[in-house]
């Protein structure tokens, strides 16, 4: 199909016109006019550019691109190599930051409830960005409990505050750098909530009021919504994805 197809696509599936992000969504490198191969990833880094185009892609999907509101905006040193590469290569750059994080079937939070069998029953939040719901496994009775599903199913120990023999009762969950989310999670009567990132006022806020906090990692809690948002696309327009997981311990 063509680059202003999957364009148009993406930004209808996800409804991204809606937000107001810290960043543009959408085509942000225009590469070739036609697109058969599709390369996503976490985050458009160089490591993942060279891996698209050991791929022979024509372009690349992610859910962290460029241009962030309040960076500086000079072409100079990664910017640079990471914008050289991906123009003389003509591959294009789609990105999707908080309508990849909201979609209900798709969304990194919608990836991270099927990867962990957290069922919601609400969100809560700017953008209704947070979702609360319980854990369903049988084996999650306990912080514990939890903490140790987590890092079974998304293969990476999760720091954990809090009791870790407190009940789990109501589950918050938002993926990536969501700690500021916490309070609004407490509100939203979560007795323990899930985020990628923690800082250091969230130790307090959750010790007291007695809330479990989980940081899970930003990287490993945001894998998963790319991948089905890449795949839904490959699928419908009949075309190849690939997902590439380039490691990030954070």
């Amino acid at each position: 199909m063509t680059r202003d197809e999957f364009a148009a696509y993406l930004g209808q599936t996800l409804n991204a016109a809606q937000y107001r992000d810290y960043c543009p969504n959408g085509l942000q490198v225009e590469g070739r006019a036609r697109i058969g191969r599709v390369v996503s990833g976490v985050t458009a880094s160089l490591a993942l550019i060279e891996a698209a185009l050991d791929l022979k892609a024509d372009a690349i999907l992610v859910h962290h691109g460029y241009f962030w509101r309040g960076e500086d905006m000079r072409v100079i040193g990664t910017r640079q190599r990471r914008l050289k590469l991906l123009l003389s290569n003509d591959i294009n750059l789609f990105a999707y930051h908080l309508p990849l994080d909201a979609h209900a079937q798709l969304g990194n939070n919608a990836q991270l409830a099927r990867q962990l069998d957290l069922t919601a029953s609400g969100r809560f939040g700017d953008d209704e960005l947070g979702w609360i719901g319980r854990c369903n496994s049988p084996a999650v009775k306990t912080a514990a409990d939890l903490a140790a599903l987590i890092e079974k199913r998304l293969g990476r120990m999760p720091l954990l505050i809090g009791d870790p023999q407190q009940p789990v009762g109501n589950v918050a969950w938002c993926t990536g750098a969501a700690q500021g989310m916490l309070g609004d999670a407490i509100a939203a009567g979560a007795s323990a909530y899930i985020s990628g990132e923690i800082s250091e006022p969230t130790v307090h806020l959750a010790r007291e009021t007695g809330t479990i906090y989980i940081a899970a990692g930003h990287h490993a809690t945001e894998r998963y919504g790319v991948q089905a948002l890449g795949a839904h696309a490959a699928e419908h327009f009949g075309i190849e994805h690939q997902f590439i997981d380039i490691d990030n311990p954070v």
